[in-house]
């Protein structure tokens, strides 16, 4: 049997792959590519969620394999597909992991031929009204299949996981496992403007972020050479955008620069420019914020919102300040302290990088793939509860 047509030690599953990008994306992106760079064979079965995306290819040693959309609902996609090619390809496979949340989950877990390994990313959340409520009910129960199903649940905190709406199918099968964090050192400040204290805002411009109320808090406070630079796709977002109602908080004060989409070489640049990253988050669908961790990894601290799982990397590392979430003066007051009491950089850098690393978060999922792959064939080690 070649190479190309063995089965993959590692199949992972998920709505949305790169070229698409968000944290749950990037995060799935960063352990596929880590495994590969291990040889470890890995395939990543998709939607072609854009027009022209070939239907198969491979991308940084992994081979993606993409499922035709046929219809769109809210931030999901409709692809009956999917499970045909993941049946295909789990078909020998050594691991089937799925990335959560994911309206097909259920089905492609229950009629996996691979044992299920589950990387919870988030409760999914979305906009007020009906079909929105039936989308989201539908979207747990088939969680709650997946999760009944795997072998051991990948979750970036214990703190978030216990305040998801589903703790209870997932309570004895947590294994808990920080989102891969890349090391961003190495910037230059090309993005500052000015000698004034300048906070950074980076991810998709949508209403979970809360930027809006980033906005607000940084004008209570603010100089008139301090700078907030508001940084992410506003154009291409699945469940689209709010950069008007972004625009409009703005208004004319041009110590605010909306940058719009920066690539991801050009993100150590962002950081090297800024004094504080802000990571305002308003709801459940923010898990962890691998941004505001890389931030920290090269001494910038963060300010975040008192939030499950978004908080903990400003408490674990005791650098940064956590804020009450739609408040707008608790980001005032806590990004007035970072500018008049700012930890050492160093100290910043050195405690994000004592716990957070993409090596980490590869190593741990390397273990966790290969101890459910020796249960299955009978060798010893148990993945779920540990």
């Amino acid at each position: 049997m070649s190479e190309t047509t063995r089965p993959a030690d590692v199949v992972m599953a998920l709505t949305y792959y790169a070229p698409y990008v968000s944290g749950l994306t990037n995060a799935a992106r960063d352990v596929a590519v880590g495994l590969a760079a291990r040889g470890v064979r890995v395939t990543v079965v998709t939607t072609a969620h854009e027009r022209g995306l070939p239907a198969e290819e491979v991308l940084d040693g992994v081979r993606v394999v993409r499922a035709p959309v046929v219809a769109r609902v809210g931030k999901g996609t409709i692809s009956p597909a999917l499970p045909v090619l993941l049946a295909r390809e789990t078909r020998g496979a050594g691991v089937l992991n799925l990335h959560l949340p994911m309206l097909e989950a259920g089905l492609l877990a229950a009629t996996s031929l691979a044992p299920v390994v589950v990387t919870y990313q988030c409760d999914v959340s979305l906009p007020p009204g009906l079909v929105n409520a039936a989308q989201r009910v539908a979207i747990d129960a088939s969680t709650r299949v997946a999760l009944a199903r795997a072998r051991a649940v990948g979750v970036s905190s214990i703190d978030y996981a216990e305040h998801s709406r589903v703790w209870g199918s997932m309570r004895s099968k947590a294994v808990e496992i920080a989102p891969p964090c890349l090391d961003r050192s190495g910037g230059t400040p090309r993005f500052r403007d000015g000698d004034g204290f300048h906070v950074g805002f980076l991810g998709r411009i949508v209403e979970e972020k809360g930027v809006a109320h980033l906005v607000e808090g940084f004008q209570a406070m603010a100089a008139p050479a301090d700078r907030l630079l508001v940084v992410g796709d506003f154009a291409a977002v699945a469940g689209g955008s709010v950069i008007a109602g972004v625009r409009e908080a703005i208004g004319d004060d041009d110590r605010i620069r909306v940058l719009g989409f920066v690539p991801d070489e050009a993100l150590a640049d962002l950081y090297a420019s800024i004094d504080v990253f802000a990571l305002p988050s308003v709801n459940a669908f923010e898990a962890f914020g691998i941004v505001q961790v890389e931030a920290m990894m090269v001494g910038v601290p963060a300010l975040a919102s008192d939030m499950p799982g978004v908080r903990q990397p400003v408490l674990r590392t005791g650098h940064g300040e956590i804020a009450t979430p739609k408040d707008a003066a608790s980001i005032a007051a806590g990004l007035t302290r970072l500018r008049e009491d700012p930890p050492p950089r160093e100290a910043v850098a050195s405690a994000a990088r004592g716990l957070y690393g993409v090596e980490r978060t590869v190593e741990a999922y390397a273990a966790l793939f290969d101890d459910v792959s020796r249960r299955r064939r009978g060798g010893p080690g148990a993945a779920a509860g540990r």
